[in-house]
């Protein structure tokens, strides 16, 4: 599938209303731990796979998904939310093979509109969930309220932490927050710059069992990114290290880990469940 095909399809808003989008939140304690570079690259290898990708860059202070993306988007979400655009004209095709929404201050505004632009904002993002395969939501950093809206309303939400103490203490933190607010979907831990799998483990070993001793909660293990000069170079490129250095130590990292959840994203999630972005909305009220 080509990118301008995917695009075609997105854009198209073709329903499949017999499953949903598979949402899949990436978050973090703090920043500087490559949470942006992993989802920008993890929608990347999906898109190769002819899944019909969506990242949605909702990182509100810091949106630079376009970036690494190596795209220069005219519009975005606070367009949408201001009723200047529709939601086709804001989607940007990536060369990488997905679509991606750039985000924008304008999307914490949804709740203060009325009822009425609630509604109208949400059934236009809500095609997404029946026209692509997986939504990927790029959030901000901490615990801040945007950022659990988001959260709280996917079906997986990815802690990225790094081995460092504080990267770990500050994962753990997002998780406890997540654990009491009644996040539904499931919680797991991606280990980033991890020297090997052993470190990775350890690292996921130690927020997994605070977390069932204290929160009596399962923290799955999403998988480990290498420390890898190969991720520092992409970027200085604007371009997905998975592409840039598909054959680096980082790379392969990515590539199994989104093996993993696109045998995730062949199982149908039920229509019954209201879509993303109205348990978004429904957050916001």
């Amino acid at each position: 599938m080509t990118v301008m095909d995917q695009a075609s399809g997105l854009r198209a808003m073709t329903r499949r209303p017999e499953s949903r989008a598979q949402t899949l939140a990436i978050t973090s304690g703090k920043g500087g731990v490559g949470k942006t570079n992993l989802a920008v690259n993890l929608a990347a290898v999906l898109g190769s796979m002819q899944r019909r990708v969506v990242l949605l860059d909702a990182d509100l202070g810091l949106a630079n998904a376009d970036i690494l993306c190596n795209v220069q988007p005219r519009f975005n979400l606070a367009h949408v939310v201001a009723g200047q655009r529709a939601l086709s004209e804001v989607l940007t095709p990536v060369p990488a093979g997905f679509s991606l929404i750039p985000g924008a201050s304008g999307l914490a505004k949804m709740a203060d509109l009325t009822e009425a632009d609630r509604t109208r904002i949400v059934n236009e993002l809500g095609l997404l969930d029946e026209s692509a395969d997986a939504l990927i939501i790029d959030t901000g950093a901490g615990i801040g309220r945007n950022v659990l809206s988001f959260t709280s309303s996917a079906d997986h939400v990815v802690v990225v932490t790094t081995p460092e103490p504080t990267a770990i203490t500050d994962a753990y933190a997002v998780m406890k927050v997540l654990v009491r607010c009644g996040t539904s979907g499931r919680i797991s831990i991606m280990v980033n710059m991890a020297r090997n799998r052993d470190e990775a483990l350890q690292v996921h070993e130690r927020i997994a069992s605070v977390a069932r001793q204290f929160l009596k909660a399962d923290v799955a293990f999403s998988g480990y990114v290498l420390a890898d000069v190969a991720v520092q170079q992409a970027v200085r490129k604007r371009a997905p290290f998975v592409l840039q250095y598909p054959n680096s130590g980082a790379a392969q990292c990515v590539r199994a880990w989104a093996n993993r959840i696109d045998h995730h994203v062949d199982v149908s999630t039920n229509a019954s469940r209201p879509g993303f972005f109205s348990r978004l909305a429904s957050w916001w009220r």
